[in-house]
């Protein structure tokens, strides 16, 4: 069967008086019915973006300007606004990052949360209140219903959080899309948030695109793992394999930054440099500078393109880290 939300080569660019930042250059990935896909990489890499993207809430003066996001096989990027807004919310869903900033400040949580079902469903104002109040509690958020009569402003970043949340599942849409749903969590708040996703999929076979840069969380939800640095995919595979060999010098090295159970005793490795500047970046590929297995190929060829390494493995790498070598690490 074909994949229920699709990406090809996405690219969402911002024209500044500096030039053209290329947010998002050339990502691939596709979702699959009731399945949860990790899309992992450091700040500034790309994933927000391609959230933003895939909803066509881009931030002036950001712009797609190439590339299909297929849903069901229609192409989001050609729909009407009338017919997105449908979407959004409704099959589609997302969970902002900065829950505080997504919040409107001046209207209540209750009418937030009870918008969306009044938007898309012909359900009164006490039954979109009542329903509010479910959600609310189900996310764990004490007196859910004296919560309705307050604003943003009065909720701690968490709580915020977790109102997002409750927003996002309202509908129990087909696609939740979910941007780092765990920061600025502890990690008793951060297990019931993971929780109540696994009992989304289960009840509703929602498929979860989950971006974070927590290794952790994406170990514990996601079936396959998209990497992505400098605005585009370096590399995709099911979770255990990415894990297991990770074959680009970019994922290679995240692994080897973070303290691992597994290898109690090992010294961590921090990679050296910082994330491409995504304004007028290279042709090459935008690890170079940073990578230690860099070749002549890679200082002279285009930015390497995506391609299957093994079945379900693809990768974009010239001279990627050997699958022993990874497995000693």
């Amino acid at each position: 069967m074909p994949p229920l939300l699709e990406i090809r080569n996405l690219h969402t660019y911002f024209a500044t008086r500096e030039g053209v930042v290329k947010a998002v250059n050339g990502v691939s990935l596709s979702l699959e019915e009731n399945s949860v896909l990790g899309v992992m990489g450091e700040s500034g890499s790309g994933k927000t973006m391609t959230a933003l993207s895939i909803m066509r809430l881009v931030p002036f003066p950001g712009k797609v300007v190439g590339g299909e996001i297929l849903y069901e096989g229609r192409d989001l990027l050609s729909l009407k606004d009338d017919e997105m807004r449908h979407i959004r919310g409704r099959e589609i869903s997302l969970v902002f990052q900065d829950a505080t900033s997504a919040l409107n400040p001046v209207i209540t949580i209750g009418k937030q949360v009870e918008e969306l079902m009044l938007e898309h469903t012909g359900m009164s104002k006490r039954q979109a209140r009542d329903i509010a109040v479910d959600l609310l509690s189900n996310m764990g958020i004490p007196d859910a219903g004296g919560m309705l009569n307050r604003y943003p402003f009065q909720l701690s970043g968490g709580m915020a959080q977790r109102v997002m949340m409750a927003i996002g599942v309202a509908l129990r849409p087909r696609v939740l899309i979910a941007d780092e749903p765990t920061s600025n969590l502890d990690v008793t708040l951060q297990a019931e948030i993971l929780q109540r996703m696994r009992e989304l999929r289960q009840e509703s076979k929602t498929a979860i695109m989950l971006v974070t840069h927590d290794l952790g969380v994406i170990a514990q939800m996601a079936e396959k793992v998209a990497v992505i640095y400098g605005g585009y995919v370096v590399e995709f595979a099911d979770t255990v394999t990415l894990f297991r060999r990770p074959m680009h010098p970019y994922t290679s090295g995240l692994f080897q930054s973070v303290p691992r159970l597994d290898a109690a005793g090992q010294r961590l490795q921090p990679m050296t440099g910082a994330p491409p500047q995504m304004l007028d970046p290279p042709d090459q590929c935008p690890f170079l500078h940073r990578c230690t297995k860099a070749t002549v190929e890679c200082r002279t060829s285009p930015r390497p393109p995506l391609l299957e390494v093994e079945a379900g493995h693809t990768l974009a790498c010239y001279n990627p880290v050997e699958i022993e070598e990874s497995a000693a690490d």
